[in-house]
C-alpha cells in the first residue's frame, strides 16, 4: 500500500450542489480580480487609517442594510480586537444608536441620519469609512460631504456603478463587479484587510508574537 491514500471522490448530490459550487467559483474569481485591481488602494487607505489612529483620531463607519452590518462588524473588530491582543482602537459605527437614528430621521430626514451625529463627533484628522454598494445612498453621500467639511479623511467602499461616489472619496475601495453579492463580499474582505493592516502597523511586536508578519 502507498503511504497516502487517495481520497475517494464524493459524488455530487444534484443540481443544488452544482449551483453551490458555481456560486463559490464566481465568488473566488471576483476576489481574485479584487486583489489585482484594489490591492494598492487598500494599502493606501490602511496607511491613512493608521496615520489617523496613531495621532489620536477616530474611525467612523456608516452604511445601510448589509453595509450597516459591515460598518458595525468592522468598527467592532477595531474597538475590540481582530487577530492581536492589543489596546482598543477608537472606532464607532454610526448605525447603532436607534434613538439617535430615529430622532434625526424624524426631525431632519433619513438623509441626515449619519451626517448629523458626525457633525457633533467628527474632527479634522478623523476618518470616515463610508460604505455603499450602489454608490447612490443619499445618507452616506451626506456623511461624506460633512466629513470633508470637518477636515476628515474619507475611505469609501462601493462597486463599479459607484463612480461618482468613488470620486468623492480620498481613498476609493471599489469591488470590480456590478453584482450586489460580489460587491458586498469584496467590501468585507477589504475591511478585514484594513483591520489586519492596522494591527500589524500599530502593534508590530504583538502581531509578530501572534504569528502575523
Amino acid at each position: 500500500m502507498t503511504a497516502t491514500r487517495r481520497r475517494k471522490r464524493v459524488p455530487e448530490t444534484g443540481w443544488i450542489e452544482r449551483e453551490a459550487r458555481a456560486v463559490l467559483r464566481e465568488a473566488g474569481r471576483s476576489l481574485a480580480r479584487l486583489e489585482r485591481r484594489a490591492g494598492r488602494a487598500v494599502a493606501e487607505a490602511a496607511e491613512a487609517l493608521v496615520a489617523s489612529l496613531e495621532s489620536g483620531g477616530t474611525a467612523y463607519f456608516c452604511g445601510n442594510g448589509g453595509s450597516a452590518a459591515d460598518a458595525q462588524h468592522l468598527a467592532a473588530e477595531l474597538a475590540g480586537r481582530y487577530l492581536v491582543e492589543r489596546p482598543a482602537v477608537a472606532a464607532i459605527a454610526l448605525t447603532t444608536n436607534s434613538s439617535a437614528l430615529t430622532a434625526v430621521g424624524n426631525d431632519y430626514g433619513f438623509d441626515r441620519i449619519f451626517a448629523r451625529p458626525l457633525e457633533g463627533l467628527g474632527v479634522a484628522g478623523d476618518v470616515l469609512v463610508a460604505i455603499s454598494t450602489s454608490g447612490r445612498s443619499p445618507n452616506v453621500l451626506a456623511a461624506i460631504e460633512t466629513a470633508h467639511r470637518l477636515g476628515m479623511v474619507v475611505i469609501g467602499m462601493t462597486g463599479l456603478g459607484g463612480r461618482r461616489f468613488a470620486a468623492l472619496c480620498d481613498h476609493a475601495l471599489v469591488t470590480p463587479s456590478d453584482s450586489t453579492p460580489r460587491i458586498q463580499e469584496g467590501h468585507i474582505v477589504m475591511g478585514h484587510a484594513l483591520c489586519e493592516l492596522v494591527e500589524r502597523a500599530m502593534f508590530p511586536a504583538r502581531a509578530r508574537k501572534a504569528g502575523r508578519r
